[in-house]
């Protein structure tokens, strides 16, 4: 039987085993769906806010306990270096902070009723209830802080959910439901389910689910999406190859590690990682070498190693992808300006392109590596039309200092986000995250998915 089946896990520099989760059943899942459906259906059963606000701040301070357990296996799971691994736990954290800070404003508003003699006699106002039963699908690239931008905000809202983790991440995502269940969440309220693709899907389209939550690619999405029960809401976050514009006036010396942070953070597997760099042409290869250099010293290696600075692929077939698009780019005459070339079978060089051609893969798809490629433009105009050029948009960034420079770029780059003088993956987790195209659906960010797993009633009082 399918509940019997074992999902064993991996470090990814490696490969040595660190654990193993038993993948759920259907049987199983439709019994969850159907005990969450019945909490939300009767009101009685709802978790009182004070309750909740109880429960988060315990997951909180269970999870300050934790600190280095939770660092460690980010990095041992999913080959996230110890610094960034660090890092994550502790917007994990925050973002636990966040819903419990968010609560508050999920408030009604009175709605003005005699502003024609047709609601004249009358008041009324709005409350905002849990949508219903949310379902979660999630990304390896952050497996704690993901899981708690999607399970967190359900609890805080009351919504019951169900969660399941990237098959490489599966065990942070496990740690993290079970810290809720040790805090006081009753488990009919948050339940894990590991499980095969099929099985994820039925439990996706199921129309027992009111909100689907989905981190991941993009081809996965949207068919998931195309498959949704009528009146299931979606909020999706897919990837993109972000762009950055240099002009002549920008700060070169406190520009080149904004973008090696940006482009080479956790080995480019990041959805908004610095991807497609342009400059002016007589500066262009310049910027290129110095980039080149500054990411040849990155240390490469098992990311739980205190001195590594980009951890392995997330699969030795990602290094395989990575390898192919590097080598059809050199093929076609690019220019390698640092790496180009596997490390291992795990792992492959931080790598830096000068021109390779537009119609190559490196240039119009995802990288999800540790590559980034420099072109050169003879007018500022042309950056903008080759940065807006693919059916993805998500955040994108421009160096100047020029402040008429900064808003052209504002206005003509095609994102949700534009950094001026900071590289394309910066985000605070309070902040709207989306991604516009083929790049997303809906916004992301702690307060804007709260908001999603609610609903507004309307009560109109004849007085």
């Amino acid at each position: 039987m399918n509940s019997q089946k074992t999902l064993e896990v991996v470090n990814p520099f490696d490969l040595s085993s660190i654990g193993s989760v038993t993948l759920k059943s259907w049987e199983q899942i439709d019994a969850y769906l159907s005990t969450a459906n019945q909490l939300h259906a009767k009101r009685k059963n709802w978790l009182p806010t004070h309750q909740r606000i109880e429960i988060l701040n315990k997951a909180v301070a269970i999870m300050r306990e934790r600190f280095d357990e939770l660092a460690f296996q980010i990095a041992n799971e999913g080959g996230k270096p110890m610094l960034d691994a660090r890092v994550e736990v502790t917007r994990a954290i925050d973002g636990v902070g966040l819903c419990i800070n968010e609560i508050p404003n999920l408030a009604g508003k009175e709605i003005p009723m005699d502003l024609t003699a047709a609601g004249a006699g009358r008041m009324a106002f709005t409350t905002r209830e849990p949508i219903g039963v949310v379902v979660a699908v999630s990304a390896f690239n952050h497996p704690l802080n993901l899981i708690v931008h999607q399970v967190a905000p359900a609890v805080a809202t009351g919504c019951p959910v169900l969660v399941k983790p990237a098959d490489d991440t599966p065990l942070s995502c496990q740690t993290f439901v079970n810290i809720l269940h040790e805090a006081g969440l009753p488990e009919e309220w948050c339940r894990y389910v590991p499980c095969d693709i099929p099985t994820a899907e039925q439990m996706v389209t199921d129309p027992r689910v009111a909100f689907f939550s989905f981190i991941g690619s993009a081809k996965v999405g949207w068919m998931l999406r195309s498959k949704l029960a009528p009146g299931t809401r979606c909020a999706l976050e897919h990837g993109g190859a972000a762009p950055v514009i240099i002009d002549e006036s920008a700060d070169i010396e406190n520009m080149i590690p904004s973008l090696v942070k940006g482009g080479f953070y956790h080995s480019g597997q990041v959805c908004v990682s610095v991807q497609r760099i342009y400059a002016p042409r007589h500066m262009a290869e310049d910027i290129g070498n110095t980039l080149a250099q500054a990411v040849s010293k990155l240390v490469v290696g098992n990311a739980v190693d205190e001195l590594t600075e980009c951890g392995p692929l997330i699969r030795p077939r990602e290094v395989d992808r990575v390898a192919d698009w590097v080598n059809e780019a050199k093929d076609a005459g690019t220019t390698i300006l640092a790496g180009g070339e596997r490390m291992s079978n795990t792992t492959f060089a931080p790598t830096v392109l000068f021109q390779p051609p537009i119609d190559a893969n490196v240039s119009r798809k995802e990288i999800f590596g540790p590559v980034a490629c420099v072109y050169e433009y003879e007018h500022i105009q042309e950056a903008f039309n080759q940065a807006n050029s693919l059916p993805f948009a998500f955040q994108a960034a421009v160096f100047t200092q020029k402040l008429g420079t900064a808003m052209t770029a504002i206005s003509e780059l095609d994102a949700t986000a534009v950094m001026v003088n900071d590289h394309t993956a910066f985000r605070v987790d309070w902040m709207p995250f989306a991604g516009r195209k083929h790049s997303g659906y809906n916004t992301g960010g702690i307060g804007f998915t709260m908001h999603d797993m609610t609903q507004d009633k309307m009560a109109v009082i004849k007085l």
